[in-house]
């Protein structure tokens, strides 16, 4: 392979992951103004965020199927088309629904890029080079995510949030031509020939979107909702026939024999426990900043810089790391610092300075993640051959997906759970009239969001504004050791799972779970 091939697709296969990721944080802060300019109630503010996350999750295994079996590059392409031009809907966009609606193509481009991503570099590196080269995606895919939040806070303070979206277009247009002129196109070995599984294909959509879809409308509907049972029993039932489909199809989408092999099921389980872990605290964090701590959209999105500082000197060191000893010490090792993290950020009340409270906690987080990632993402890409390599992406980033997704209804259900009892006490204490109380109690679904009653004094204001965000706090800690929690089974399903470095010369059988 030509070593200008391998430069050109490892900058195509970062700019495309890239987009995607940073994408689907940048909407966080500037929901608030999106909100504000469309008129958007609180559940169709949600919904700009999740049908995005939503479509995702759901496809990215049709992702990585669709490009073993028509052609990794060609459906890189077509995903990068859909998601710039859905890009550019969204920021036309007059209403909510139609923001909406873009959203949610903008998803499904972003599950034929991702996978496509990964699968182009594992079909053009070789193994041993590989760990590098996928170091160095993920550190620079990495600071994308993190800087999303970054540059969504500067546009929505100085320009407008729809700049957000309209920035796509130009790095869209010199990916398309990168691709089309200097990338190779790869396909599986093993789908030459085969039929598409359009039925679990289908099946994988159905269950996932049916399963999250539940857990997002729980909270405001409630379970026993009509809508978010048969979403819920319509879900289970999709995986459940899924896995049918696939363990006797003859040529299945998700060959269910990967998950004989150790590392490959405990890289999965690893992103599942780690990626609730850091989808919650990366939802609920800038929540926190804006509303609680009185931070500004910049302000909040730039106090991740650090967690980016550190992926990006880290993240080619930890690739390396895996071709020298193995996978298994960096994956205990990493969920370990990150859990320590995740308790750092239960620390901090309200005030105080940012170097002294939450910056210790960003800085130790993406320590964690710094060695984690890179070291994952080979594990899984090594556990399988070439011809599987859109398969096992697409996999590890739809455990990834559906991990944030889920953590975020799960674990805000515990961040109800608290902070509406605290309010509650909080509220008790506090000598403002009754109908005020009751004003505050009516708003307890917009947490930190709250609005203060109109005809209070500016004394009773601030203390109403100070119990909101007391409450919101005594939630976030919940939530933030639930997410140290989370990590550390992550480390313990490495150390139980993850095989160490195989001794040279060694000839690794797929009965014992490795690659051959």
């Amino acid at each position: 392979m030509n070593p200008l091939e391998h430069r050109w697709t490892l900058i195509a296969a970062i700019l495309g992951s890239s987009m995607a990721f940073a994408d689907g944080t940048v909407v966080n802060v500037a929901l608030p103004a999106i909100q504000a300019d469309l008129g958007a109630d609180a559940a169709q503010a949600q919904w700009v965020i999740e049908a995005y996350a939503l479509f995702l999750a759901s496809l990215l295994l049709v992702g990585g199927a669709f490009g073993d079996r028509f052609g990794r590059r060609r459906i890189f392409m077509i995903g990068v088309a859909v998601f710039t031009l859905s890009a550019l809907a969204c920021a036309l966009s007059r209403s909510p629904y139609l923001l909406i609606a873009a959203r949610a193509v903008q998803g499904v481009g972003a599950a034929l890029l991702v996978p496509g991503s990964l699968a182009l570099i594992s079909a053009t590196f070789p193994q041993a080079q590989r760990g590098k080269a996928i170091g160095t995606w993920s550190a620079f895919s990495g600071v994308a995510a993190a800087v999303g939040p970054v540059l969504g806070g500067f546009l929505v303070d100085h320009l407008s949030w729809r700049w957000a979206f309209v920035i796509n277009v130009p790095i869209a247009a010199v990916l398309l031509a990168i691709c089309f002129s200097k990338v190779p196109e790869s396909r599986g070995r093993s789908a030459e020939g085969r039929g598409l599984d359009a039925a679990g294909a289908a099946l994988a959509t159905l269950g996932l979107a049916g399963i999250v879809f539940a857990f997002i409308e729980a909270p405001a509907q409630g379970w026993s909702a009509a809508p978010v049972m048969a979403a819920a029993v319509a879900g289970a039932a999709g995986l459940a026939l899924f896995v049918a489909v696939e363990a006797r199809g003859r040529s299945p989408m998700l060959p269910l024999p990967l998950f004989r092999n150790r590392n490959f099921s405990g890289a999965n389980l690893l992103t599942l426990l780690l990626y609730a872990a850091l989808g919650a605290a990366m939802y609920f964090f800038p929540l926190n900043l804006i509303q609680v701590q009185g931070f500004s959209a910049t302000a909040a999105g730039a106090a991740l810089l650090p967690f980016v500082a550190i992926l990006f000197a880290l993240s080619r060191w930890a690739g390396k790391l895996v071709d020298r000893i193995g996978a298994r010490i960096p994956l205990v090792a990493g969920p370990l610092i990150a859990a320590a993290g995740f308790a750092l950020f239960a620390r901090p009340s309200i005030g105080g300075s940012y170097w002294s409270t939450f910056f210790p906690a960003v800085c130790v987080l993406g320590l964690g993640m710094a060695v984690t990632i890179a070291p994952l993402t080979t594990t899984v890409m090594n556990s399988v051959g070439a011809e599987l390599a859109g398969v096992a992406s697409g996999v590890n980033n739809a455990v990834s997906r559906a991990a944030g997704l889920l953590a975020i209804a799960v674990l805000g259900l515990l961040m109800t759970s608290r902070f509406a009892p605290d309010l509650e006490h909080r509220l008790s204490t506090l000598e403002i009239p009754v109908a005020a109380k009751a004003a505050v109690r009516e708003q307890q679904a917009r947490l930190a969001a709250i609005t203060v009653p109109s005809g209070l004094d500016e004394k009773a204001g601030a203390a109403v504004k100070r119990a909101v965000g007391e409450a919101f706090v005594a939630g976030f800690r919940a939530v933030m050791w639930a997410s140290a929690a989370l990590a550390v089974l992550s480390a313990l399903a490495a150390w139980l799972l993850i095989q160490g470095k195989p001794a040279p010369g060694a000839l690794p059988s797929s009965r014992n779970g490795q690659r051959r």
